[in-house]
């Protein structure tokens, strides 16, 4: 969870990450066709606006407000089934799956997750001396690598950017359990449209 004693580090691209040492972190990653361009155009105008008027560093308070917000909306659109929704075929998510779990023990703990038709969530905990970026990085590039092979098509495979945040408390973690296993069910899928990561 994310401790009050140590220092948090604040980057920012499109999107803002806060780290932590020791933290868990919610995740998300998306495949690159699944939100329609003129919908996140409008989100990120929203979005933009907002940021300004509301700069870093964020209260707890703020965090929800950000999230419900826009976190939320991003959330229902993923569901919803955008894009070709490749990650249906239950080969591919073997294959990410594998990847993702690679360095499970090792490099990371993976608490939970699970991989939707057109996106994925992780609980992830970075151990010592591994960043989260650096995981991510390797998770997203050797999964695109593989699909990309498995497909037999090139280019772009997940969006560039993910979704982090830290778990603030148990409550919270709890809160993000119960999220991936109600993911699937929200978003009515059948049970060979996805597959859980609880090693």
């Amino acid at each position: 969870m994310k401790n009050p004693h140590l220092p948090i580090t604040i980057t920012r691209r499109n999107l803002p990450h806060w780290t932590q040492a020791g933290a868990i972190y919610w995740t998300t990653f998306r495949l690159a066709d699944s939100l329609p361009s003129k919908k996140l155009k409008t989100w990120k105008l929203e979005r933009d606006i907002w940021l300004k008027l509301n700069p870093t560093p964020w209260n707890h308070q703020t965090w929800k407000i950000y999230h419900r917000r826009f976190g939320n909306r991003l959330e229902d659109w993923l569901d919803a089934g955008y894009g070709e929704c490749i990650l249906k075929d239950s080969k591919l998510r073997t294959i990410i799956s594998d990847v993702f779990l690679r360095f499970h023990g090792e490099r990371h703990r993976i608490h939970h997750g699970v991989i939707m038709p057109n996106h994925a969530h992780l609980l992830l905990e970075p151990f010592k001396n591994e960043t989260l970026s650096y995981i991510l990085k390797g998770m997203k590039g050797c999964s695109a690598r593989m699909a990309n092979l498995q497909l037999g098509t090139s280019g772009t495979f997940w969006m560039d950017e993910s979704y982090d945040h830290i778990v603030q408390s148990e409550a919270q973690y709890h809160h993000f359990i119960n999220y991936i296993l109600d993911n699937p069910i929200k978003a009515h899928l059948q049970k060979h449209e996805y597959t859980f990561l609880n090693p």
